[in-house]
């Protein structure tokens, strides 16, 4: 803000404005905004890494399964330059391991239809064709749905992750389609968590934003004692609460205070963690108002700030 548009403010607004100045930036520890967005400390301030001092060292554990074992044996002492027969009694001296993952390629069984002449009739006779159905298997199905859903890749970056891992070449739209009927799969699943649901007494629930297909949505998650459900919707607004709990009003509806949140259950009870979070704010802001001794307020003290003492 200029000099001049300082000025043309009344006294009430450079009021405001210095109050706003005073309040602490808030952070993840205070407000709903993630840690990546957290000032990092200065360099100097900063700890040294690694192991503090006295920490016990630990060294990766051998593994419980082992595909292959190879002895090693010396071959020539290194005194004398005498030759060490491998019949001589040996002792493990050590164990090194070296781990590594298998080639993986696709598993291609390609089908053919073969065709023979009855010898009685000359009728021509061609095989039963295969099970109809996707090319895909099932472990592929397993694989892509993992990718897609639970390590969250776009189908672009799953497309090229196939590639790069397995060399399986697989077209953007043929992805979704193999989501599409790996879906099916969970429907018995879902239906079960959201029964359990609306029949439970305290139900947690929030809502975050999410990009679906490049537009904005939202993904809900409705938790119970029993269950946990997953919901994503173009919209936040409370019709979302009442679809899914179909009439159910449980006994305690938990959530934050955001207004589509409320009056779902016969008592509501905010978040702990979001009322720990205010209070922390709060906290800060009243510090910061109280470092304040009025000598840069321009109402000379009558804007609220309490002097330290």
């Amino acid at each position: 803000m200029q000099r001049d548009e300082l000025e043309r403010l009344s006294k009430a607004e450079l009021i405001e404005l210095v109050l706003r100045l005073q309040r602490p930036e808030k952070t993840s520890r205070t407000s709903s905004k993630p840690p990546s967005t957290d000032r990092k400390e200065r360099r100097e301030r900063s700890g040294p890494g690694g192991a503090k001092p006295g920490h016990e060292g630990r060294s990766r554990p051998s593994s419980d399964e082992v595909s292959e074992t190879v002895a090693h044996y010396p071959e020539a002492c290194p005194c004398c330059r005498a030759a060490l027969p491998r019949d001589l009694p040996a002792e493990e001296a050590g164990v090194h391991e070296r781990i590594e993952l298998p080639e993986v390629r696709p598993l291609v069984v390609r089908h053919r239809r073969m065709a023979v002449r009855c010898p009685g009739c000359g009728t021509r006779v061609a095989a039963a064709p295969p099970a109809v159905g996707t090319p895909f298997g099932p472990r592929l199905h397993a694989v892509a749905t993992y990718l897609k859903t639970y390590q969250a890749l776009s189908y672009e970056r799953l497309q090229a992750a196939l590639l790069d891992l397995f060399g399986l070449r697989e077209s953007q739209g043929g992805l979704m389609n193999m989501l599409r009927r790996a879906q099916r799969r969970f429907e018995a699943g879902r239906e079960r968590a959201v029964a359990a649901l609306r029949r439970a007494e305290v139900v947690a629930s929030d809502e975050t934003g999410v990009r679906i297909e490049g537009s904005n949505a939202y993904h809900w998650v409705f938790r119970c004692q029993a269950a946990v459900v997953h919901h994503a919707d173009p919209t936040r607004a409370a019709s979302v609460v009442r679809a899914m709990m179909d009439g159910h009003r449980p006994a305690v509806w938990l959530s934050d205070r955001y207004s589509a949140q409320q009056g779902h259950g016969m008592a509501q009870q905010t978040c702990l963690a979001h009322l720990a979070r205010d209070a922390a704010y709060a906290v800060e802001a009243s510090s910061a108002r109280r470092r304040c001794g009025g000598c840069c307020c321009p109402a000379a003290g009558r804007c609220g700030s309490i002097r330290p003492g």
